[in-house]
């Protein structure tokens, strides 16, 4: 099975990298192959030839359209963590959204 590559972005990278922990756990537990990495605002830039897909934290959904310009060259939907899943830590809900919104990219 081919990894789905997972990229978070919040200001700082801490709570991102506290759901990117959870997000990892949940696709083992899953049994998928995933790559799960959470990076601050001013990197993500440096990384879309290497994603599948790029979640911003709730904080940041109105930088949304501006990520979303960058990512286009490369095929990486951008999307919002929506806030429930962000506040809960729900990193299946997250895999499983990845999942879902890859699917319907293909």
């Amino acid at each position: 099975m081919e990894t789905i590559k997972i990229m978070l972005c919040c200001g700082a990278g801490m709570s991102s990298g506290m759901l990117a922990n959870k997000a990892r756990k949940a696709a083992k537990k899953l049994e998928l192959n995933a790559e799960v990495s959470a990076r601050s605002e001013s990197e993500v830039h440096k990384h879309f030839q290497n994603i599948d897909i790029l979640f911003l934290g709730p904080h940041f959904s109105s930088h949304q359209e501006q990520f979303s310009k960058m990512a286009a060259p490369f095929n990486v939907p951008v999307l919002v963590i929506p806030k429930k899943i962000y506040g809960l830590l729900d990193g299946e809900a997250l895999i499983k959204l990845a999942i879902e919104t890859l699917s319907v990219k293909d």
